[in-house]
């Protein structure tokens, strides 16, 4: 009997850890800047490069948050441990050799998937800049855009996978199928 199976590879593996990494060397050009205060051309490209609504800010942080989420997904994902895992557990990929292929074919997949993840993270992580240039206020989009919903979003899901491995622990079956609790009937419900 074959029975098919999903690989869990997510589109945005590296969560928001590329923003974290590509904000703190955002830094560096003013850190730097503090110790030529004479010089104009450094003072001049700090104040660029910290302004949230310049177009070399945005650039700038963009790409490395591209950078940084290829960086991070290739730490944090293993194929060659996917790919055993799957030969010690009997599965395979059709069409390709379990071990090396295997391995290969998913490290090809996890680049292909991990490049629209990053343009997405890179667009939610600049979206402040282009809601300040458009008149929003400028407290109000740098709490409320980019980061913070990342942060908020993923804290929610996590919390409903939680409750929800909870609930089939502990055999609430009837509560995620049909949305009664079980043992209560329908007759009971309708008294």
């Amino acid at each position: 009997m074959v029975a098919f199976v999903n690989i869990p590879l997510k589109v945005n593996a590296a969560g928001v850890m590329p923003i974290v990494f590509a904000q703190a060397i955002m830094f560096i050009p003013a850190y730097v800047a503090q110790f030529f205060p004479e010089s104009e051309s450094w003072q001049g490209f700090a104040a660029q490069i910290t302004n949230f609504t310049s177009v070399l800010y945005n650039v700038v942080f963009a790409t490395l948050i591209i950078v940084f989420t290829y960086f991070y997904t290739a730490i944090s994902v293993n194929p060659s441990q996917m790919a055993d895992d799957m030969k010690k557990n009997g599965g395979f990929v059709p069409g390709v050799k379990p071990g090396r292929k295997t391995s290969e074919f998913i490290d090809d997949i996890m680049s292909k998937i991990t490049l629209p993840g990053s343009i997405f993270l890179a667009f939610v992580a600049i979206m402040p800049a282009f809601a300040m240039m458009a008149g929003v206020n400028t407290n109000f989009a740098q709490f409320y855009g980019g980061t913070s919903l990342l942060i908020v979003v993923g804290v929610v899901l996590d919390t409903l996978q939680q409750i929800e491995s909870h609930l089939l622990m502990r055999h609430y079956d009837g509560l995620m199928k049909s949305g009664r609790i079980k043992g209560r009937t329908a007759v009971g419900a309708s008294a």
